[in-house]
């Protein structure tokens, strides 16, 4: 038996690696509320059979893998908005043996249909919060218990009131090691339809913009990206120019090709399509709600030939196949601020440039990545500079 063989949590947990995700001595596969949920659930995780257990937003897998291990669970049914913990969980089930207890699943009726139990991370914005507690409400057994843990320096009371709007009973636990577990029960049926995405037009873009619960800045206009519209035309030209001589077939029209990477609610992608009918726009995202977001972003559009591609970074992109690469880069690992996200996109974008293509890029200034975009991509410019932004254009050398 897993458990067995382990002898204990500490174990369980210390076996957990991030990888692929980033690793570095201050970053970690658990923390204290991971436990903490597992240790206020295990009454109700002993008497559940299988099919019976949901565990949403788990990091790495500790969750997911401590519920099995520990109750001897099968059937459990996991989703992950991050594609990097989705994979971690996958290499950590198989370094523990637990492959063939859990599934990975979109939000869905799917995931959470008679479901008795649900173990959750809980979200730091409360979109998300929202988004999922109508989803548990809605599809879950009639008497799911809701066990929702974390760091009390990340929790508020905007959380519990954001349950309460979707279950008849919400109670927080005693506080352990700095971490504290939401508890909900009676799902208040919704009636409606899903309220997610959200949509809305906005008249400065000309745009209808949809947004999930998790997607950063929801169906608004964030300042960064607002800035680095500006220089889409001017990026699409330089990389029409600089990379002629290297696209297929001689390569003009339909085979000039664009990637928003990191795209979120699709607002790059979608300005791309509208502007350059002919360009191959792909929009690319790790996470799942902004893949959803930008997918719906683009049927309220029109924009049905846009791509959108759940992915880690460009894992999944040919080498030497794109002329322009758009990128907003995050700068935080989870709670922790870490440049390791934007620098993987930089060498990513390096790789998938054609020689002579363009990525353009806008980022928080005080970062200052230009050398790192020098070195990972090419020679930089800063093409704008306002308080707070700077977008860069970083053109790949035709040697490379």
């Amino acid at each position: 038996m897993v458990w067995a063989r382990l002898g204990g949590m500490d174990e369980l947990f210390g076996t957990l690696r991030r990888a692929p995700d980033i690793e570095a001595p201050n970053l970690f596969a658990s923390d204290a509320s991971d436990r903490l949920v597992l240790d206020e659930a295990a009454e109700v995780l002993a008497d559940s059979g299988s099919g019976d257990v949901v565990v949403i937003g788990d990091r790495y897998g500790a969750l997911t893998l401590g519920a099995a291990a520990r109750f001897g669970l099968a059937g459990i049914r996991s989703h992950q908005d991050r594609l990097v913990g989705e994979q971690a969980l996958a290499r950590n089930a198989a370094t523990l043996g637990l492959v063939d207890r859990y599934v990975s699943l979109p939000l869905s009726a799917e995931l959470l249909a008679g479901a008795r139990v649900v173990l959750l991370q809980v979200s730091r914005g409360l979109a998300e919060l929202d988004e999922i507690a109508d989803a548990i409400a809605r599809y879950a057994d009639e008497n799911v218990v809701v066990f929702g843990g974390g760091r009390i320096k990340h929790l508020s009371r905007a959380m519990n009131e954001t349950l309460g709007a979707h279950f008849s009973e919400v109670r927080a636990s005693l506080a352990r090691q700095k971490s504290r577990v939401l508890v909900a029960r009676g799902p208040l049926r919704p009636t409606d339809a899903p309220p997610y995405p959200k949509l809305d037009r906005n008249a400065e873009l000309g745009l209808t913009i949809a947004a999930h619960g998790g997607v950063f800045a929801g169906s608004g206009l964030d300042i960064g990206t607002r800035f680095v519209l500006e220089y889409l035309d001017h990026a699409v030209g330089e990389a029409e120019a600089g990379t002629v001589d290297s696209r297929p077939a001689g390569g003009a029209g339909a085979a000039l090709s664009a990637i928003d990477l990191g795209c979120g609610t699709g607002i790059i992608a979608a300005a791309l399509a509208r502007s350059f009918p002919l360009l191959v726009v792909t929009a690319t995202d790790q996470s799942a709600a902004a893949c959803a977001s930008a997918r719906a972003t683009m049927r309220a559009n029109g924009f049905d030939d846009v791509r959108v591609v759940r992915d880690d970074g460009l894992s999944l992109q040919p080498d030497s196949s794109a002329d322009l690469i758009v990128c907003n880069p995050p700068f935080h690992v989870g709670s922790s601020v870490h440049t390791g996200v934007a620098l993987g996109l930089f060498r990513d974008a390096g790789r998938v440039l054609r020689p002579g293509g363009v990525l353009l890029t806008v980022f928080n200034s005080p970062l200052a990545y230009q050398p790192d975009l020098r070195r990972l991509v090419g020679p930089t410019r800063v093409w704008g500079q306002n308080a707070k932004f700077t977008v860069t254009a970083s053109t790949k050398p035709v040697d490379r």
